[in-house]
């Protein structure tokens, strides 16, 4: 587990975590130098029964809240420093807001140089303690004093420690790896070593990783936790990471190391946001520096609520645009500061990292923006496919926006009825059941429209059918959809023909005379019949009429479609087989010239009819027929 420091500058941060580890984490020369901490600081201990606990130790003065930000992500729980003599000061206040923004619900308060104070100015500045946490998270916390000088309280302090990361519910590992970047740097005879404490599922040396938002895939070449090498790191660990890959890639603190599987990052987001009380409000459209993980961007605000103001003390959804990408998911926390860095004045929940942009009129906002937020899993993955411009939404995408790993989705969905999974080879598709029935209602609506349009057309190619509906739906899953609407006899297929049940291509009286107009044509000379070029010359119809026509002879059996511009009659092709059959049996082959010869036709006529027994499968003879 992880333990952060909080509190004003000077407050004894850094000497508190000193007295429990032994270990300064002040690294730097100027922390040195000038007695403060400047950037953050690591260190670690042991508890009874071997577990180790990853100290972060964070800034306090003003100026490095970004640095502060950045460490107090993660942390399970947080040693508060307030001193006996100064009591609550400035930043103290700003730490707790931050805390309390961040979701940090273990504390132990600690009353630090209490060697310069009497019992009564502890008891006041354990009061102040007590206003200062009363409606947070944090309210109900133990203070203890200590001395750093005298040792004071700091057997009561590690006893404290222990019981509450005995009793506190450690975070799930599950869902992908991530790790925000804290630190990187290259050592030398190892290469690129990034550290951070680890937020979500676990990774194992030789696994591949990506570096977000700028993208470079590397491999974990060894891990070390609190200096020991080890085979797996997991979430809520202090982690350090040598990895391998691409030489020029830059990495440095704000970056996120991710599984592989994870590749998206947002230029905005949709987020609950709490303003706290020692701040004015936010306004909608107010610039703004969003603190997430430990990256730091310049973003606007919008409030999505019917006010363009979040007052002291209150909350509203919003959506944040910023001016640079980050790797963010659903359920990160992040806090708002003024453009000008100095006062924190909100933060929250991120509710959809991806989303699209919104306008407050939106029919239904308000309900997918709570359904994203607290909703249970079917409300959210409801939500979160019915918002998809495609019909289904494929578990990749569906596993990042809910950061779970492939067979950690697939338990998760078994049981939502409401969801349906369709399984392929390279991956699953999701879809709703509310957006199946509107697609079969659309799906047959079509049907009955392209039928009265066409009437004397069989019916609609699937494919046609599919880019006429409003939704994107992949081939294969719309062929799937189609299927299972057939079985429920919804549809009769023909191939990749589409009909409904009731369809009867049933010819007109114009059209009736159409038809026996092309069989006397087609009956002058047989087996040197009219293409369909010189039927529509000879009957003045047009080509749309002719081919509806012809479409409907064919399926009468009357005509065979012998190319696509040549018609015959059936009587004419059973003949031709005839004497094709009878020829063979003589002969053993025939040519396409002897079958010109033997059929009293051109060589226009013998080669498609060849060519249309040898692809209907029903060649006259098992003798040798050459075509060439």
């Amino acid at each position: 587990m992880v333990i952060g420091t909080a509190g004003h500058i000077d407050h004894g941060k850094t000497s508190l975590v000193k007295a429990l580890t032994g270990q300064d984490t002040d690294r730097l020369k100027e922390e040195k130098e000038r007695g403060i901490s400047i950037d953050l600081g690591f260190a670690h201990f042991d508890l009874p029964g071997g577990s180790r606990v990853g100290v972060v130790d964070v800034p306090g003065h003003e100026r490095f809240i970004r640095n502060m930000l950045a460490g107090a992500h993660g942390i399970d729980l947080v040693l508060f420093t307030v001193a006996a003599d100064d009591g609550v000061m400035p930043q103290t206040e700003e730490h707790l807001d931050i805390l309390h923004l961040l979701g940090v619900e273990q504390a132990i308060f600690v009353i630090t140089k209490s060697d310069l104070a009497n019992d009564a100015r502890v008891r006041e500045v354990q009061e102040e303690i007590r206003v200062l946490t009363k409606g947070t998270a944090l309210g109900h916390s133990p203070v203890l004093p200590f001395s750093f000088v005298t040792g004071e309280g700091l057997p009561e302090l590690r006893d404290s420690i222990i019981q509450r990361l005995r009793t506190y519910q450690r975070r799930r590992s599950n869902g992908y790896f991530r790790l925000p970047v804290d630190r990187a740097f290259s050592l030398q005879g190892h290469g690129l070593v990034v550290t951070g404490t680890a937020v979500s599922g676990e990774t194992r040396v030789g696994d591949r990783v990506r570096s977000l938002p700028r993208g470079g895939v590397f491999r974990v070449r060894s891990i070390q936790i609190h200096d020991e090498q080890v085979a797996v790191a997991t979430a809520c660990q202090r982690v350090a990471l040598n990895l391998s890959g691409p030489e020029r890639h830059t990495i440095e603190r704000g970056d996120v190391i991710g599984h592989d599987n994870l590749t998206r990052t947002s230029v905005r987001f949709d987020a609950y946001v709490e303003v706290r009380s020692s701040t004015a409000g936010v306004k909608s459209h107010q610039r703004v520096r969003v603190h997430i993980g430990t990256a730091e961007r310049m973003g606007k605000l919008i409030v999505l609520d019917a006010k363009d103001k979040i007052g002291p003390k209150q909350a509203a959804y919003c959506q944040i645009a910023l001016s640079e990408p980050v790797h963010i998911l659903r359920r990160d926390r992040f806090v708002i500061r003024d453009e000008t860095a100095q006062r924190t004045l909100a933060g929250g929940v991120i509710v959809h990292p991806w989303p699209g942009k919104h306008k407050k009129s939106d029919s239904g906002l308000q309900q997918r923006l709570r359904a994203f937020h607290d909703g249970d899993l079917a409300d959210i993955v409801n939500s979160y496919i019915a918002e998809s411009h495609d019909f289904a939404v494929a578990s990749g995408d569906l596993c990042q926006f809910l950061n779970l790993r492939d067979e950690e989705l697939e338990a998760s969905l078994a049981h939502v009825a409401s969801v349906r999974a369709f399984s392929f080879e390279e991956t699953t598709l999701y879809a709703i059941e509310a957006r199946l029935q509107k697609l079969s209602v659309d799906a047959l609506r079509a049907l009955a429209e392209y039928h009265s349009d066409h009437p004397l057309a069989a019916g609609m190619d699937v494919e046609d059918l599919r880019v006429r509906l409003r939704y994107h739906v992949a081939p294969r899953l719309f062929r799937i959809c189609m299927e299972q609407l057939e079985r429920q006899g919804g549809l009769v297929r023909n191939g990749s023909i589409l009909r409904l049940p009731d369809h009867d291509t049933q010819l007109g009286a114009r059209e009736q005379a159409l038809a026996q107009r092309i069989v006397l044509l087609l009956s002058a000379d047989p087996l040197a019949p009219p293409d369909v070029r010189q039927i529509e010359a000879e009957t003045g119809r047009p080509h749309a009429s002719v081919i509806e026509v012809l479409g409907v002879m064919e399926r009468q059996r009357t005509l065979v479609r012998v190319s696509s511009e040549l018609y015959f009659l059936a009587d004419a092709i059973a003949s031709a087989k005839a004497a094709i059959h009878d020829c063979l049996l003589k002969r053993n082959e025939l040519t396409p010239a002897g079958l010109r010869d033997l059929l009293g036709t051109s060589r226009k006529y013998a080669i498609p009819l060849l060519e249309y027994f040898d692809r209907d499968g029903s060649s006259p003879s098992s003798l040798e027929i050459r075509v060439g």
